[in-house]
């Protein structure tokens, strides 16, 4: 995309963003003007950084965006994402949101359920032990880094542990986790079919590693507040004034959402905290 093209896009995303209609909307989504003008420099700024951001329709790039910014996350800790996604079928650019194995972490602990919270990787000659009975996972650690660094990577692990002392942990190996990323991301599939390296399974595999694992730990097995399954119904998807759509991989992805609506909760004896109303992001809907 060339430099001029880049421009004038950017030029006409911040003419939208500054006409009264958008400012008032996403004033009232994010709850005060400061946090409206913290959104629109936060925007611009991806798509200096993000210049394909620039190819995306606005609406769904803004849409994309204020889930981000209305569960109080933030794209320069990594914590989500705006990542551009080719609709070949419909010859069309949209933005897709996308969470951070960082994002995750936060909401959850944000919560107030989880004592600690965890994911991490698996270096050969670690040797790790599962009880399939109990469920239960040990991992036997090679204690210097130095030389921890140097081993391959060969799987994942993640545990948490709730305030009322459940505990669970999940691991998956490298192949595993390469099946899953094929299977969910066709984007994945074509940088390996081609030899490209335009996804983020691509250009960082750990991370999207532990996110994946760590969407999988809690999703099955943890708790989830309001926000924590607004994350969950929006990631990988392209948001829009009728809901979302996984562009990416719909199929499967939309499976994957209608089995954590079906999921029955773990049950506690602490009291799940009220919902903030900032999670909610049906209200995210913008028309232009």
């Amino acid at each position: 995309m060339s430099n001029e093209l880049t421009t004038n896009n950017l030029r006409a995303l911040t003419t939208t963003l500054s006409s009264d209609a958008v400012k008032n909307k996403v004033n009232a989504i994010l709850g005060d003007d400061r946090k409206g003008a913290k959104f629109i420099s936060s925007l611009t700024s991806m798509i200096n950084q993000n210049p394909s951001l620039a190819e995306c329709e606005q609406a769904s790039l803004i849409n994309s965006a204020l889930v981000g910014f209305a569960l109080d996350l933030s794209p320069q800790l990594q914590q989500f994402y705006c990542v551009p996604f080719r609709d070949n079928k419909n010859k069309r650019t949209v933005a897709t949101y996308q969470m951070g194995w960082k994002g995750y972490w936060a909401l959850a602990m944000r919560s107030g359920q989880y004592k600690s919270l965890n994911v991490t990787e698996i270096r050969e000659g670690e040797k790790i032990t599962f009880d399939r009975l109990t469920g239960t996972i040990s991992v036997e650690w090679i204690t210097e880094e130095s030389v921890r660094e140097s081993k391959k990577v060969v799987g994942y692990v993640a545990h948490f542990e709730l305030l009322n002392g459940f505990q669970k942990s999940l691991y998956w190996d490298l192949a595993k986790m390469k099946i899953h990323a094929e299977k969910y991301s066709q984007g994945y599939k074509s940088d390996i079919r081609n030899g490209t390296g335009y996804t983020f399974w691509s250009k960082d595999f750990d991370g999207m590693a532990f996110k994946t694992l760590l969407r999988q730990l809690i999703s099955k097995y943890g708790v989830m507040s309001i926000e924590m399954e607004t994350a969950y119904k929006n990631d990988m998807a392209e948001v829009s004034e009728t809901g979302v759509s996984y562009v990416d991989n719909p199929i499967e992805l939309k499976t994957q959402v209608e089995t954590q609506a079906n999921k029955q909760p773990i049950p506690t004896t602490t009291e799940k905290p009220k919902a903030d109303s900032e999670g909610v992001v049906d209200d995210v809907k913008l028309e232009f």
